[in-house]
């Protein structure tokens, strides 16, 4: 089975996922891997399961998707995104053959659902699923923009969605994941500052508490979360995830993720907020010391200190 899909793939060091998130694409007529200089086997691995491969410098995911989309020589019109450590599963391949094969297809674009796995088990609670993402899309219908520290496809047309959810399946070892968020923690403070500053970038996600999924989740950020007390707010965070959307019912796993979630990735980014300020208020060099002068804009009055 050939399905007229091209899907794309970014990677850096993926020895240990790239084999089974491309085994679970063999059903496209072509996949390409843009790899950020591994220096593990993910490229020897990609091309042996018949990958196209190639390499370019990382600067963000969204700057990477892009150069791909402008780069690569696609030959389908229809494009899969997905991360090294997600899967497609039979279900889902079944809802997108028709979508990519009915010529006068209305939607540009569609949101997949995403199915987190962690440690081996599939949360169904806590607010983790269903995640609408786009992924699914025609290649000259949608590029990447930043939306806080992450990215999000901007679809120029209309947008559906298919029912069947796709894998989020790391199988690299929890410490890992804590490094890996422990560099987003730095960024998402960052972002923190910023905005209080009013320094910085723009979403491209418009927040509407009526909109979508997406859209909501901003509305609520900007709105509620950036305005709750620091230090306070990953015990808010915990308590809402973890018993108001029932992740206790995800067993030992879900409490693994939901106190990792909130008191490593949430609780670390309050305290370098707290600590960045406190470096532009003596005058260390950093990213708001260029500020100082204005650090008390980024100090709300509902914060503890």
């Amino acid at each position: 089975m050939s399905v007229c899909v091209s899907v794309l793939v970014i990677t850096r060091n993926e020895e240990a996922n790239i084999a089974d998130c491309l085994k679970s694409v063999q059903w496209a007529s072509e996949v390409f891997v843009v790899d950020s200089f591994s220096n593990d086997r993910t490229l020897e691995i990609a091309a042996s399961l018949g990958a196209r491969t190639c390499r370019h410098a990382f600067e963000n995911c969204a700057a990477q998707w892009n150069w791909a989309l402008d780069n690569l020589p696609f030959s389908n019109q229809w494009v899969l995104v997905i991360d090294a450590d997600e899967r497609i599963p039979q279900p889902l391949v079944e809802e997108i053959i028709p979508v990519v094969s009915n010529p006068a297809q209305e939607c540009s674009g569609y949101y997949l659902s995403r199915r987190l796995v962690f440690m081996g088990r599939w949360l169904r609670h806590g607010g983790l699923y269903p995640t609408w993402i786009m992924r699914l899309f025609k290649r000259d219908a949608g590029r990447f923009g930043r939306h806080g520290v992450s990215e999000h496809l901007i679809l120029n047309g209309r947008a559906g969605y298919l029912k069947s959810p796709f894998e989020h399946c790391d199988d690299k070892p929890v410490s890992d994941w804590i490094q890996r968020h422990n560099r987003y923690s730095e960024l998402e403070a960052e972002e923190y500052i910023l905005g209080k500053l009013g320094r910085s970038q723009a979403s491209v996600i418009a927040g509407r508490f009526w909109g979508n999924q997406a859209e909501r989740k901003q509305w609520i950020k900007v709105r509620v979360w950036d305005h709750l007390p620091l230090l306070l707010r990953p015990f808010l965070f915990f308590f809402r995830n973890y018993f108001l959307k029932g992740g206790f019912l995800d067993g030992r796993e879900g409490f693994a993720y939901h106190v990792l979630w909130s008191f490593w990735v949430r609780f670390l980014i309050d305290v370098k907020i707290l600590e960045m300020r406190k470096r532009a208020a003596t005058g260390a060099s950093g990213l708001v010391a260029r500020d100082r002068a204005k650090v008390e804009l980024g100090k709300s009055t509902q914060d503890p200190h």
